[in-house]
């Protein structure tokens, strides 16, 4: 049972390194290890941080003004090095446009400082990374 601050997803084996993750309201996510169309677990972590952000900015920045374009994109490097295999180099990178005025210019000067905050407070799958959150698992056979 999920408490307040819990999350959690649920996922059922579709077929060979196929999965379908579903959360807590239903919805469903197909992924697997990238032979398809669908999303691999690494592009899912991507998503996870640049959207966590973007969220958190443009309800920052949306304050003042709504923009007229907001793209946000991610890359990282996959290693292999005596650690196993992970990302480096992570960069987030936003493209915003807002409308021309004043209230488009605070805005656009508020910018910089949304996404610091979102860094370096804010977004919690951000944050999870950075701050380095152990992982437990647990086996349950059959």
């Amino acid at each position: 049972m999920a408490t307040e601050t819990e999350r959690s997803v649920e996922l059922t084996r579709t077929g060979k390194a196929r999965f379908r993750a579903t959360n807590v309201r239903g919805k469903t996510l197909d992924f697997g290890e990238g032979n398809d169309d669908d999303f691999t677990p690494i592009e899912l972590l991507l998503a996870g941080i640049a959207g966590c952000s973007a969220i958190d900015v443009d309800y920052l920045v949306g304050k003042r003004v709504d923009p007229e374009s907001f793209d946000v994109s991610i890359r990282a490097d996959k290693i292999r090095d005596d650690l196993g295999n992970r990302l480096t180099n992570i960069r987030v990178s936003f493209d915003v446009t807002f409308p021309e005025g004043d209230d488009g210019d605070r805005a656009k000067e508020s910018l910089p400082r949304a996404v610091a905050q979102s860094h370096d407070r804010l977004c919690t799958v951000t944050r999870t990374v950075i701050v380095g959150t152990p992982v437990e698992s647990e086996v349950v056979a059959h």
